[in-house]
């Protein structure tokens, strides 16, 4: 296995008498999205600081592109591009400004500052702005503008903190369609979230956090794997549906059919990519297929069974 670019083993913290962070471990590759997804409180923002050395822990290690990352740590934290839930820009200067500024904090300067502050203009869509006041921008534009300064450097890791909160649907969109083309490009990515959207849109790897702790990681499809639910399929027919959900209970995969009142209903496993075997045995059994709906377990049942409670407590 290659060394992953972020490796934190075992993070702890307390606050006084209560323990926000307990015994977190996890690692990003290099082209990966990991998605901390729980609830607000859950420690998603606890274990992101100690990660980027700006929070002293009382237990465990991170090791970012090779090298232990420390709250003293400077020079080992040049590898993290970090992107705070709360805005970081400076609402009187410009988007040029404010990456000219935070681009000389990252040790930048001459064309090799004014190229990268370009192109990031450029990769965040504000190029055509790039001179206006960022207090005249939009939710979304101050949010797009934030991710840019964390990319200003050229970071091995990208971390998000929330990056999306408070925005429209279009930015949230925007920010989230700009998310994945960095991991495409290579950049590894640690992304925190309460919304289970997001998380089963983006991220290659997903850790469930709740109460300082991880208690389940895997892709989408092992997480919904742990609590044993299948895809529901409904095909809404007329003709001989008796029949039709007799030949398609013999479908390898599908592991009920039913047949009622003008519809068929299906428990299959991994229902996508089955539909095309589910429709040609269905008409030729004699069912008229009108409609098809599919639904697929989420991660919210899986929080739900893993907490007892849901995402949004």
């Amino acid at each position: 296995m290659p060394t992953p670019v972020l490796d934190c083993r075992d993070l702890r913290k307390r606050f006084g008498s209560r323990t926000a962070v307990d015994g977190v471990s996890f690692s990003v590759a290099a082209g990966e999205t990991y998605g901390l997804l729980g609830p607000n409180g859950a420690g998603k923002t606890t274990t992101i600081s100690m990660i980027c050395g700006l929070l002293g822990r009382d237990g465990g290690e991170v090791v970012v592109d090779g090298r232990p990352i420390d709250v003293g740590s400077t020079d080992a934290k040049a590898a993290i591009g970090y992107v705070p839930q709360d805005l970081a820009i400076y609402p009187d200067l410009s988007a040029r400004e404010n990456l000219r500024f935070f681009g000389r904090l990252q040790r930048l300067s001459g064309r090799v500052l004014e190229t990268r502050v370009g192109e990031v203009l450029e990769l965040i869509a504000l190029s055509e702005r790039a001179d206006d006041r960022t207090s005249e921008f939009s939710g979304g534009m101050k949010r797009r503008l934030n991710i840019g300064i964390g990319l200003l450097h050229r970071p091995r890791l990208l971390v998000l903190d929330e990056p999306t909160v408070g925005v429209d649907p279009q930015s949230r969109n925007a920010i989230l369609s700009s998310v994945a083309d960095l991991g495409s490009e290579g950049l590894a990515i640690l992304y925190t979230t309460h919304y289970m959207e997001e998380a089963e849109r983006l991220c290659d790897r997903i850790g469930i956090i709740d109460e300082g702790r991880i208690r389940a990681e895997g892709t989408r499809r092992e997480l919904v794997g742990l609590i044993g639910e299948k895809d529901r399929v409904t095909l809404v027919a007329g003709g001989s549906l008796g029949p039709a959900a007799r030949a398609l209970a013999s479908v390898e995969r599908v592991q009920e059919a039913t047949a009622t009142d003008g519809r068929i209903e299906l428990v299959v496993e991994e229902a996508r990519s089955l539909l095309p075997r589910i429709l040609q045995e269905a008409a030729a059994a004699g069912a008229v297929v009108r409609s098809v709906e599919v639904v697929e377990p989420d991660l919210e049942a899986v929080f739900l069974h893993l907490t007892g409670k849901a995402l949004r407590d």
